[in-house]
């Protein structure tokens, strides 16, 4: 339980002029994030803990189809970026040269860190397939970072790479990761669709992005309602109107979506930059296919905060949300009812607070209800759990759901068994 009293951030009435992107404005307004320049947030307690479910949901899924983690450098050296290309090739690589004129670069992906690493322990077949995550920060030198956290300088990632015998191995972990994916857009509240996209500097091969259909999207896709074909309008041969060419039953949609994930068939470059090679049953030697998976931890956050809010502040998935419950009590003139109302709330919380995610607690009781209802809406708590002298009259407590808005008066009875 936290006493709102005892958070040091506040609610604001209005966002930040530089922000026009939604998430941000709502992130900052509600006090889940400060910004410290274009691209560039801080994490503040409600944030964090949000942050800190997404991760938990990610690590979750990652652990149960075999991901195994660990927890890559940052500060790479820049040898192992020559060897592959990248030094040169990609354009957002934030480059750095220290006192002794070493060149340095701050991760924006780990390929050139992970496979160096894999080719210490996987020497034979039967050391493969293995899949390594981590969920750390990466560094992009955008030339515009713009739409709040969800497209930064720096932010939190999950990828995970994994490394594979033949293609048909590889193709059938993607099928494993990809349905993993969806469930963990689905526990935060979200429908991704797996979405058809060139492989851009990462691989000549077609890739595929996890896109959610949101105004503040920066991709347009082309989807068809009846089956699951989706792709990015950049590489399509066809348009908004045509059929779909996988069911033909419908007649495909465009729309703003924002990626939220993707997944890369590296091939055997990686394994060739490093000369990475395991002995097979009969002796001889291959590279190994490498896969690329990742989510933006950050970005997904935001994704959410701009998918799922409305226009009274942000609307947290329950598997999201910093806590569970907003208990609020409202006291008012007659000493005794307000005891008993303070009873009944310190009872309440003593058993919610061992529920789920935990209660935050405004006793604020010095402000009108009206700012601390509007405080609560924009906060976002799945369900506000309000005790005053007309809800005990009434033989228990009003609960309001923040997702639909519908309130509900249960005996205090329930809420407490």
């Amino acid at each position: 339980m936290l006493k709102q009293s005892h958070l040091f951030t506040h609610t604001k009435k209005e966002a930040p002029k530089d922000e026009v992107s939604k998430n941000a404005q709502l992130l900052i307004r509600a006090g889940f994030v400060h910004k410290e320049m274009a691209g560039v947030y801080s994490y503040l307690p409600l944030g964090l803990r949000v942050l800190t479910h997404v991760e938990r949901i990610i690590r979750e899924e990652m652990d149960a189809i075999g991901g195994q983690e660990i927890r890559m450098a940052t500060l790479h050296p820049a040898d192992p970026w020559k060897k592959t290309g990248g030094w040169d090739a990609i354009d957002v690589l934030f480059k750095l040269k220290s006192r002794t004129d070493n060149e340095y670069a701050l991760g924006q992906s780990e390929e050139e860190i992970v496979a160096p690493i894999a080719q210490e322990y996987a020497f034979s077949y039967k050391d493969l397939p293995i899949a390594l995550y981590q969920i750390g920060q990466k560094y992009r030198d955008e030339l515009r970072a713009k739409s709040g956290i969800m497209r930064g300088r720096e932010f939190g990632m999950k990828d995970m790479y994994s490394f594979h015998t033949s293609q048909e191995d590889f193709d059938t972990f993607y099928e494993v990761v990809k349905k993993s994916y969806i469930t963990i857009y689905e526990r935060c509240g979200l429908t991704a669709k797996v979405t058809e996209a060139s492989g851009g500097s990462f691989s000549t091969k077609i890739s595929y992005e996890f896109m959610v259909l949101t105004d503040a999207g920066e991709d347009m896709i082309l989807y068809c309602e009846t089956c699951d074909y989706c792709i990015n309008e950049e590489i399509a041969k066809i348009k908004e109107g045509d059929a779909c060419p996988k069911c033909a039953k419908s007649s495909l949609k465009s729309g703003k979506a924002s990626e939220v994930g993707n997944v890369f068939d590296l091939g055997q470059k990686y394994a060739k930059a490093f000369e990475f090679m395991y002995t097979d049953e009969k002796g001889e030697k291959h590279y190994p296919i490498m896969g690329c998976f990742g989510i933006g931890v950050t970005r997904l956050m935001g994704v959410v905060a701009e998918a799922l809010s409305d226009e009274k502040g942000l609307v947290w998935p329950t598997e999201l949300a910093p806590y569970s419950f907003h208990v609020l009590p409202l006291l008012g003139k007659d000493a005794d009812v307000n005891a008993r109302i303070m009873k009944e709330v310190d009872t309440l919380i003593a058993t919610l607070d061992r529920k789920e995610n935990g209660v935050l607690f405004d006793d604020r009781t010095d402000m009108s209800a009206g700012a601390r209802f509007t405080d609560a809406e924009l906060i976002g708590i799945p369900t506000r759990i309000v005790i005053s002298e007309k809800s005990l009259e009434k033989g228990g407590a009003e609960v309001t759901n923040r997702h639909d808005g519908t309130t509900t008066i249960p005996s205090l009875e329930s809420l407490t068994a």
